[in-house]
């Protein structure tokens, strides 16, 4: 028994993409706080807009839109990414200049193009209201609310978004039958090819920065520079932090401008842009029928019930 999970382990440990563990060492009850703020929209000035209106945890952590849509119906810059296994990124965002989970949390509030409020705001909102009030002071100690604990309990709720148990995963831990035979041909043509080396890890991405168009440059209108808008160093002129491939086929539509509508479509162009290579029908196929196995468990929880609103703040409406 022991010589066989040893035999199990390096197999595993001799791939590229590893298995993704459940989640461990969260504090419970920041946890339960931060689900209420993800889904208050209260934290937006119109009181419409919460953290999962752009991440939806139903599709996938991500919204399904070209770029997002925003306060007063403002069309976002750039594809939003799923938040689902964001706690393995190496940093958050598509420029990566939030360095993790609770930094990337208080972005969006104050951003005059999605919730568009500001973090005294948002924090006056919470601290009229009783419950909130007497929540954080069970969970921090004390009921004076602060954006550095609506931030941390956000980032502690986030960091539970994993998704193990995905058909390759199971495969991965030695569940010979969890792959097809076209499935696995995909897996060996994505390895053969090239692409695990940027999409490698239990999140297969999200740790490194790659250029987006290394063999041929990517034509596109979005005007988003990557890595360069927070180093300033022309090196880093269009370079995106890698996108985990887990969920992926939920995930749609691809690439940071959202171009790419299909998982075919995406395939067939990462190969020819970043690897040089023009994948046959069959061989994009294949690539897409592993893709799909990438898919795991789903978040599961009952929706939480938000406190009644005891705050008198004028709104502006929310699509004017």
């Amino acid at each position: 028994m022991a010589a066989s999970l040893g035999l199990v382990s390096a197999s595993i440990a001799a791939e590229p993409i590893q298995v993704i563990k459940p989640v461990q060492n969260v504090n419970l009850a920041q946890v339960e706080l931060g689900k209420k703020l993800f889904f208050d929209p209260r934290l937006s000035i119109s009181g419409f807009i919460s953290c999962n209106s752009c991440h939806n945890l139903s599709m996938g952590g991500s919204d399904n839109l070209k770029t997002s849509i925003g306060h007063k119906w403002s069309q976002g810059p750039i594809n939003a990414p799923t938040v689902l296994n964001s706690s393995l990124n190496l940093a958050q965002f598509w420029d990566g200049r939030a360095k993790d989970l609770k930094e990337q949390a208080g972005g969006p509030i104050a951003n005059p193009g999605e919730m568009a409020s500001n973090h005294t705001l948002a924090v006056d909102v919470l601290q009229s209201i009783p419950e909130y009030v007497r929540e954080f002071q069970l969970v921090f100690g004390s009921d004076k609310v602060d954006i550095d604990k609506v931030t941390q309990a956000i980032a502690e709720f986030e960091k539970t978004l994993v998704t193990p148990n995905s058909r390759f995963d199971l495969w991965l831990l030695g569940k010979k039958d969890a792959l097809t035979q076209e499935e696995l041909a995909g897996y060996n043509l994505f390895k053969s090819s090239g692409c695990t080396s940027c999409h490698n890890g239990s999140a297969v991405g999200g740790n490194s920065f790659q250029k987006m168009g290394v063999v041929k440059p990517y034509k596109t209108s979005n005007k988003a520079e990557g890595l360069f808008a927070v180093t300033g160093k022309d090196a880093d002129r269009f370079k995106f932090k890698v996108p985990t491939l887990r969920n992926v086929e939920l995930t749609y539509p691809y690439f940071h401008d959202g171009e790419a509508e299909t998982l075919t479509e995406a395939v067939d162009v990462m190969g020819r842009l970043q690897l040089g290579k023009k994948f046959s029908e069959k061989e994009n196929a294949q690539i897409v029928a592993f893709l799909k196995t990438l898919t795991g468990e789903q978040p599961s929880f009952l929706m939480p019930i938000l406190p009644p609103s005891t705050d008198k703040t004028p709104r502006s409406k929310p699509f004017d």
